[in-house]
């Protein structure tokens, strides 16, 4: 071997002395991240599967044929779905089931705690403008109507603008507010198709303006 060899030899065992761990290193690394990441995506996978179930055990248990749902089951699916999926849109969904139930059974506190959680930190913007809508016809229901047209300020997503600008005339008419009833049910005619605003929205509107004559 040639003094030029020793030399390029000795400069290659220097460089995989100083290089050669952290290349080990970082090829370890990056088979944990590639493996660890498809081990979490079959997580989230089965996570998704598993939350799908008790969200449809869910579903058939609160939407009975005989619109008679067992609180009890539908409470302790949600809390399921609350437990071991917190944060998520099936759990949330889930909400807003007992939130329903509640209502029905005249337990407007217990669905007004379930939406304000919602409201507070919605797991997609969709759900908490459902949330933020039915949580102020509960406040309605419990004569806090102020409070629940203070939910209703600001601006609204353009999908959800129609109901939520029909729900601000309700209370708008609830307080005999009725030129910004008014107002508030035309904003929400023009957010809707021609079609689609002929019908309640429209009775309201005309019983308004019999208020009026």
């Amino acid at each position: 071997m040639s003094s030029t060899e020793d030399e390029n030899l000795a400069d290659l065992k220097d460089w995989w002395s100083r290089n050669g761990k952290p290349l080990v290193t970082g090829g370890l690394l990056a088979l944990v991240i590639v493996f660890g990441w498809q081990a979490f995506q079959k997580y989230q996978s089965n996570q998704s599967q598993g939350a799908s179930m008790l969200y449809q055990q869910l579903l058939e248990t609160t939407l009975t044929p005989d619109g008679k749902p067992d609180a009890a089951r539908v409470s302790d699916l949600a809390g399921k779905l609350n437990s071991e999926f917190a944060g998520s849109a099936y759990a949330q969904y889930g909400s807003l089931f007992v939130a329903k139930v509640a209502v029905d059974s005249g337990k407007l506190d217990d669905a007004a705690s379930e939406l304000k959680a919602i409201v507070a930190k919605p797991a997609n913007p969709a759900l908490g403008e459902i949330a933020r809508q039915r949580l102020a016809q509960v406040l309605a229901a419990q004569n806090k109507v102020d409070e629940a047209l203070k939910l209703l300020e600001g601006d609204a997503d353009k999908a959800f603008l129609a109901t939520r600008e029909e729900l601000k005339g309700d209370l708008l008419v609830q307080l005999g507010r009725t030129d910004e009833a008014h107002a508030a049910y035309q904003k929400a005619k023009a957010a809707l198709s021609d079609e689609a605003a002929v019908g309640g929205l429209q009775i309201k509107l005309d019983d308004l303006a019999k208020g009026d004559a």
